[in-house]
Order: C-alpha cells, then structure tokens, then sequence
C-alpha cells in the first residue's frame, strides 16, 4: 500500500479531493474535522492528512509515497528538490506567483537592472545593503543570483510581507501573490520581470519512500488516470 499525503484542510483539501475524483480515485474525510483521518476507495492507496507545508518533508523523508503540496514549498525547502521528488501532475489550482515588488514611488525602478543599480546606490548611500523582506530564501537568492542583482540582504518575514515597506523593516519585498490587491493597497509594484516562480498545486512522487512491486503497480494506475 502506497501512502498519499494531501493537505488536511480548507480549499486546497476540497479542490485536491475534487481533482481526484474526476479522475476516478474517491478521497474521502472521516471522523469530526478536528480529526486528521481518512481513506481512498477503491486503491490500494492510504491517505494522509498533513499540512501543506510539512507535505515536502514527508515526501523527503520518504514517510509518504506520494503528496499534493505548492511547487513553492517544495522548491523553497528541499534542496536539489528533483533529484528527490518527481512532478507527477500539475493540478490546475492553487496558483500564486512568487515575485519580486518595490515601492510605487520609486517611479525610475521597472527591471531588475534597475534594482541592481538602486541596490548599489542604496548601500553607498547608507553605508548597508537594501533590504528585501521574504520568507522565501532559497528561491528569491537563487533567483536574484542569476539575474545578476547584488548588494541586497534578505531579512527574515513569516506574515505581513507587504508591510514591511510601510513599516521601514525592509525597502522590497519577495511573496506569494494571486491577485495582486494586498500589494497595491500597500503601494508596491511587481517589477516588470520580477516573476521568481508561478506556484501551483502538483502531485509530487518521493523517490525515497519504500517502492516495491506492489507499490510501483499502485503507481502505474495512478498515472494512468492522472495521465
């Protein structure tokens, strides 16, 4: 028996038990909500009901077979994420872009060339680098790297990124956006070529998880109706 991890609650629980039902694998929650049990009718398939962030290091670990989490997380905590994991499926939902934003006010600052250039400037003028407040490390220094962009520091934001502007603890920001509101109520813009990743829900496979004969048949079927 192969073990799917999904995530445990709200839209992202209903949309994934909703995509794997119109492929014909019936997910299905038991018990009150407060209790994180489940099961799949109709495979030889257990289910497991985890946050979606602690599904990458299920996956990891290889505790889970399989696991539907945000491309984000998987790519932001596992190191070398493809030499682990597999994309099985793109979902179709639960997408948010992680991107790049500045100030509405820095009106000269539109690329990234323009913030490289702003990043030098900001640090011989302040004696310090400019500061962008993430809690996406791993992707946005990936990304910034090869882009070329310098002289910026990250610092450390797990809630109200788009704040931290406002509130003089950074001068830009690197988070998740669907629709862009909350950074235009705070009077940020996405740089024009800002977009570090497009997130979406994806079925992963771990490729450390315990895959014998049985299990890889149980695999088999599962690509065919996700295929």
């Amino acid at each position: 028996m192969i073990r799917l991890g999904v995530p445990s609650k709200g839209r992202l629980m209903d949309k994934t038990f909703q995509w794997f039902g119109k492929r014909g694998l019936t997910l299905v929650r038991t018990g009150s909500d407060r209790e994180y049990a489940g099961r799949v009718d109709g495979a030889d398939i257990s289910l497991v009901l985890l946050s979606a962030s602690e599904i990458p290091r299920e996956l990891t670990a290889g505790h889970i077979h399989l696991g539907v989490t945000g491309s984000d997380l998987v790519r932001e905590n596992v190191i070398g994420w493809d030499s682990q994991l597999e994309a099985v499926a793109p979902m179709g939902f639960g997408h948010a872009d992680l991107v790049l934003a500045v100030p509405k006010a820095w009106v000269d600052v539109d690329t990234l060339d323009d913030l490289d250039a702003v990043c030098a400037q900001f640090r011989a003028g302040h004696g310090h680098r400019l500061r962008i407040a993430t809690k996406y490390h791993r992707l946005v220094r990936d990304f910034l790297r090869a882009q070329g962009v310098a002289d910026y520091q990250l610092v450390d934001s797990q809630g109200a990124t788009e704040g931290t502007v406002k509130n003089g603890t950074a001068e830009a920001i690197a988070d998740i956006t669907s629709t862009g509101e909350t950074l235009r109520a705070n009077h940020l813009k996405i740089l024009s070529d800002g977009l570090i990743h497009a997130s979406q829900a994806t079925l992963f496979r771990s490729r450390k998880a315990p895959w014998d004969t049985a299990a890889h048949a149980v695999m088999d079927d599962v690509r065919a109706m996700v295929a």
